[in-house]
């Protein structure tokens, strides 16, 4: 099993990464601010447009090492990695999967089970959690919808049909997203799911969670070989990394929006720390942003049971699990990709 390693955050977008022998060197302003062992590393992800010598990044394509560039707002802008891995008969599988549409419904399928299944999981463990603070019998009803879905995902065979039900489930899941808040309702009122940009301190969290998940799913695939921008449920598109997004969809809700409702009802980030752009973009300041990715950390080396294996694994394992897990089924290993079902 893959070690859990270090993530290394340069969060101040003036800073500039550089390699001296083994060791990441941090500058601000060409004076060194910290260093850090490689080998202690699993990928690193700046912020800002200062960026990274080329040794460095050729240092972290050798070791694969995740490097990551995102905007101060927290948007992806690149990835950088090294020889793919694994054999070419996995990713022709991989591909030749992809091109089948009803080969690829099954593993989509499978995908968009795990997301309802666990956005029906995070609604019915907290109507339980707070039964007194909530109204058990709305949950409930929104719990018996996706209960529904789940039985006509299980028979769908269209990709057009099988983007319908996700849409439908998603709308009903976060219709109720806001009830889940129970700390800070003033400052972290949630009205619907916005994307591009946040424009709300909710939607700016869950948004910054979503890069950083989809940034631990890519390395995943690529560690075990598969590609990350062929993927079976979202559509192909220059730089997009479909198989990467595919696989968010069954840890979306357990892994970052759980994550973030923790965040607000602990009062551990509170809205001070946002401001609006002219635009309407809500985002967060750099403290914030330090307060975020520390407690991100955190929950990465959260142990739990993982449903399918039955074997103790961090939080930051689940990607690439449920990456060999994919490889695994396109092998031939399995009979069916396994999603995430979280118990």
């Amino acid at each position: 099993m893959k070690r859990l390693l270090n993530t290394l955050y340069v969060t101040s977008p003036d800073r500039y990464l550089s390699l001296d022998g083994e060791n990441v060197v941090v500058y601000e302003n060409q004076d060194e601010i910290g260093r850090i062992p490689l080998h202690n590393l699993e990928a690193i992800v700046t912020f800002g447009y200062t960026g990274a010598s080329p040794a460095l990044m050729g240092a972290c394509a050798k070791r694969d090492i995740g490097l990551t560039f995102l905007t101060q707002n927290g948007r992806f802008l690149a990835r950088v990695s090294g020889e793919m891995r694994g054999n070419i008969v996995l990713r022709k599988e991989q591909y030749r999967v992809a091109m089948d549409c009803g080969a690829s419904i099954k593993i989509a399928r499978n995908c968009i089970l795990g997301k309802v299944y666990n956005a029906k999981w995070v609604l019915g463990r907290a109507a339980r959690d707070y039964p007194m603070r909530l109204d058990a019998e709305k949950i409930k009803r929104k719990c018996g919808f996706l209960s529904e879905s789940l039985k006509k995902i299980k028979i769908c065979e269209s990709s057009e049909e099988l983007r319908g039900l996700e849409g439908e489930a998603a709308s009903i899941y976060f219709s109720v997203f806001d009830d889940l808040i129970l700390q800070q309702k003033d400052q972290f009122a949630f009205h619907g799911r916005s994307k591009r940009p946040p424009t709300d301190c909710v939607n700016a969290m869950l948004s910054f969670a979503y890069t950083l998940l989809t940034g631990m799913c890519a390395g995943a695939l690529e560690t075990v070989g598969l590609d990350p921008y062929a993927g079976f449920f979202h559509t192909d598109r220059p730089g997009r990394m479909s198989l990467a997004l595919d696989m968010i969809e069954e840890l979306r809700s357990v892994m970052a929006d759980r994550f973030v409702l923790t965040l607000i009802n602990k009062r551990i980030i509170d809205a001070k720390g946002f401001s609006q752009k002219e635009n309407g973009a809500v985002i967060m300041d750099d403290d914030t942003r330090k307060l975020f990715l520390t407690q991100w950390q955190m929950k990465k080396q959260e142990m739990i049971t993982h449903p399918f294996l039955q074997e103790k694994i961090e939080w930051g394992m689940v990607p690439y699990v449920q990456a060999m897990l994919l490889a695994r089924f396109l092998r031939g290993d399995l009979d069916a990709y396994p999603p995430f079902l979280w118990k």
